[in-house]
């Protein structure tokens, strides 16, 4: 019994100190925080405090002081006492000694000065003529069960009278228990990286595993968090771009000072701290450098952004003596809740930190357990190769998904995991697996997304929900019905088509399709159908463009003037060009306008006529990356400008083709999106025709109010791009160019659940119309002199409707000051996917 007790008492002990913790805050006299400061541990480890001074040290085993040190201050020595868990360090400024101070330049600037004009030399892509390697990736969603202070649903309290029950909310203690159980999320992922000089980089995605998901998001996999390289001039974190402390310009953003010099491995480096020069509200970008006080490479590296998220990324380096080089070993991001006031939407909006307005029960100051949930990504290379022959394949395609991906067993893992799965990952993997198949989440994902897109998936085919009920005035309530086959009916032929019939010109529309795919890795389909359909007049459609799905489509409400087209097509679909999505085409159809109209060309009067039409049609995103998966290439990474063009001809005596003109559109849009929530985007789009153009193919550039005295009869709901103040068939135009400009400002919170999005617009066209006179019962103005609003748009006030207002301004403005005013409904559809 004693040995037992001996024993027992051993592990106790053993217990006790094993992985304890303690954490504090570093601060001069005055209480404020030093960022970055330095703390020698007694078992010889270094680490570093944060950008608010605070530090952290995981295991305390073998610890029995540690000493903070920072530039300009005294150290301290500080004992770990063994129930102590916070230590507040305060470092008092010393006197220099004459010897110690500086006369003249901050000896920090001419070092950074020396980094960047080393870069190239460290920098491993200029460096080495090729590389390759292995990457394991763990991302995880969680909080530290320690950290949340979880308490059951009520406590009896005494006092001197008695006992009274205290009601108290159990979301924190039921939430305590899970995150100690399991993490909220998880994904790993193994990935080959080859670089080679002449054709760039490209990372190969040989295993992956998302908790829950047989078949992964691939947006997610290609989610970029940080910057692949510390030596470009810009630094991204989490989507959004920061001057690098050594960019080629650096000096003129940072301040820099020296904070110690120190060892890694056996290489003495400098210890930089940076921080912006200017103070801002917009988030600045703040750390240290660890540099090579030898090559002046950088040889670890410390960011941090704190705004609406928190943001830590650290890049870890080794060297390798016989390059000569500080290659990346492995690198982690860490995000956790910021002083936000708004909604943070992140990871394709999966993850939400909620907003402290929404928090209405919680007593100001006061965490709640869900304040502790982190995002922590961490990222090991191994295998790492250099200067062998490194050929890529398809580098044009920034991310490749191996179809054997999702296969992997756990032998394949084991080799690249850093550590084997903790018990918390390996719930977290079986707990969200049964619940995504009992929930049938992954299912719901797949339908929400047919649904955004327009479809509602019916195993072998999809059904068009923009067939199912229209309206215009001119066929009045149009019932349809159409769909397009999926891959579960085949994954070489494609059938698509649709019937309609309006019940006030009582016609029937049809179009039927037929697609075969020629190219798998090219995304590669050629296809013919037949269409007896109606279009609207002066309509630019760029045939790349993915008709659009709209629950309601305000302006064939409005619209009066149509015409009749059966048009055979013959097409080819392709993304071999690379970043490019183009379509190749031929279309021979015969017009005919449903109103009176009549055109004049080479001297003869055509009501209705045939058109031959060859077109080319090709959007360019040279920004973008894209990822190549088992079932197609998406684009993982959205980035702008984009651009698309389309040139389209007349061809002469090919199927009684009556009219010879040609047509050329382009398109450029460019997105910047904030943590914040605010939003900045802009389009341009111009065309140019020549030749014999009929009224049907001008440009109209897309008018969106009615032709009516009263601005509550002008009444309706505004579109995407289109001129909320112009009447339609107002202007048409033989060559035009317009522009649209939106910036969304943050919600603003009227009421508890009334939180709109208030979102500043401003429009300009310019335009000219040539042989006027060839259009016959048909009048219209040209756009000369410009056409110009300006509006606000308050969307989402409830359930998804808003309110907006334009006005019309210029020398195209009209005399009675309320008929340039158009007062808009708008409608937002959120499927929370």
């Amino acid at each position: 019994m004693k040995r037992l007790l001996f024993v027992l008492c051993i592990l106790f002990c053993i217990l006790c100190n094993a992985q304890r913790s303690v954490s504090g805050i570093v601060l001069n006299s005055e209480k404020a925080p030093l960022s970055f400061a330095t703390l020698h541990l007694s078992n010889g480890k270094t680490i570093i405090g944060d950008v608010d001074g605070k530090f952290l040290i995981e295991n305390t085993q073998g610890v029995t002081s540690f000493t903070v040190s920072y530039t300009g201050f005294t150290t301290q020595t500080i004992t770990i006492e063994p129930n102590k868990k916070f230590y507040r360090v305060l470092l008092k400024s010393k006197t220099l000694e004459l010897s110690e101070l500086v006369v003249g330049e901050n000896p920090a600037l001419e070092i950074i000065r020396k980094t960047i004009a080393s870069k190239d030399l460290n920098n491993p892509l200029k460096k080495l003529n090729s590389f390759q390697l292995k990457t394991y990736n763990k991302l995880i969603v969680t909080a530290n069960p320690d950290s949340i202070a979880g308490r059951i649903d009520s406590v009896f309290l005494y006092e001197k009278i008695g006992a009274r029950l205290i009601k108290m909310d159990s979301s924190d203690f039921k939430f305590k228990k899970i995150i100690q159980k399991q993490h909220l999320y998880q994904t790993e992922k193994v990935s080959q990286i080859q670089f080679n000089k002449p054709q760039g980089i490209k990372e190969t995605v040989l295993a992956t595993r998302m908790a829950g998901f047989k078949q992964p998001i691939y947006e997610y996999i290609g989610l970029k968090l940080q910057s692949s390289s510390v030596y470009e001039n810009k630094i991204e974190l989490f989507e959004t771009k920061y001057a690098n402390p050594i960019a080629d310009d650096a000096l003129e953003f940072y301040n820099y000072k020296i904070l110690d010099t120190v060892f890694l491995g056996n290489r003495k480096v400098y210890m930089i701290h940076f921080k912006h020069k200017r103070k801002a509200k917009k988030a600045k970008l703040e750390g240290v450098l660890y540099i090579d006080k030898q090559s002046f490479a950088l040889a670890k590296t410390m960011y941090r952004v704190k705004s609406v998220l928190d943001i830590s990324a650290t890049n870890y380096f080794n060297y390798y003596k016989e390059e000569d080089l500080w290659f990346p070993e492995r690198k982690t991001l860490k995000i956790v809740k910021g002083n936000n006031s708004d909604d943070i939407k992140i990871l394709g909006e999966t993850i939400k930190f909620a907003s402290e307005e929404e928090e209405t029960d919680k007593p100001k100051g006061k965490k709640e357990a869900s304040d502790f949930v982190y995002i922590l990504s961490e990222s090991k290379n191994s295998e790492i190769e250099f200067n062998l022959p490194v050929k890529l394949k398809h580098q044009y395609v920034g991310i490749e998904v191996k179809e054997e991906a999702t296969l992997r067993n756990e032998n394949f893992w084991t080799p690249y995991r850093k550590d084997s799965l903790d018990i918390r990952s390996i719930s977290t993997y079986s707990v969200l697996d049964s619940l995504v198949t009992k929930e049938r989440y992954e299912e719901k994902i797949k339908i929400g997304r047919k649904v955004i897109s327009g479809f509602i998936p019916l195993g072998a085919v999809d059904l068009d929900l923009r067939q199912i009920i229209k309206y215009n005035n001119y066929e009045g309530f149009r019932f349809g019905l159409g769909g397009v086959t999926t891959d579960s009916f085949s994954k070489k032929i494609r059938l698509n088509g649709y019937a309609a019939y309006g019940l006030k010109d009582n016609r029937m529309k049809f179009s039927i399709g037929e697609a075969t795919r020629i190219g798998n890795y090219s995304g590669s389909w050629l296809g013919f159908s037949y269409t007896d359909d109606l279009l609207e007049i002066g309509n630019t459609i760029f045939e790349i463009d993915k008709k659009k799905f709209r629950i309601y489509d305000p302006r064939p409400f409005n619209l009066t003037t149509f015409y009749e087209h059966k048009t055979w097509k013959a097409y080819l679909e392709t993304r071999i060009i690379p970043k490019t999505e183009s379509v190749l085409q031929f279309t021979q159809s015969t017009i005919a306008p449903k109103f009176f109209y009549g055109f004049t060309a080479n001297d003869k009067l055509f009501e209705r006529y045939n058109l031959s039409i060859a077109t080319i049609s090709l959007q360019w995103s040279p920004f973008s990356v894209y990822m190549q998966t088992p079932s197609g290439r998406i684009e993982s990474e959205k980035h702008f400008p984009k651009f698309t063009f389309q040139f389209s001809k007349t061809i002469p005596q090919v199927f009684k083709n009556d009219l010879s003109f040609g047509k050329f559109d382009f398109r450029t849009e460019v997105e910047k999106k904030y943590l914040d929530g605010q939003k900045t985007s802009a389009m341009f789009q111009a065309g140019i025709s020549f030749g014999d153009v009929p009224i049907t193919h001008l440009y109209s550039i897309a008018p969106n109010t009615q032709d009516r005295d009263a601005i509550l009869q002008r009444l309706n709901i505004t579109g995407k791009n289109s001129f909320e103040t112009m009447r339609f068939n107002e202007f048409f135009s033989s060559e035009y160019a317009a522009l649209h400009f939106k910036h969304a400002l943050r919600k603003i919170k009227l009421f508890k659940k009334i939180k709109p999005t208030t979102v500043l617009v401003t429009r300009a066209a310019w335009g000219n119309s040539r042989h006027q006179s060839d259009h016959t019962g048909f009048t219209y103005k040209t756009l000369e002199n410009g056409y110009f609003e300006s509006g606000m748009e308050f969307n989402n006030i409830f359930k998804g409707l808003g309110l907006s207002g334009f006005y019309r301004y210029g020398a195209n403005s009209l005399p009675r000051f309320d008929d340039n005013i158009s007062l808009k409904l708008s409608f937002t559809l959120d499927l929370g996917l």
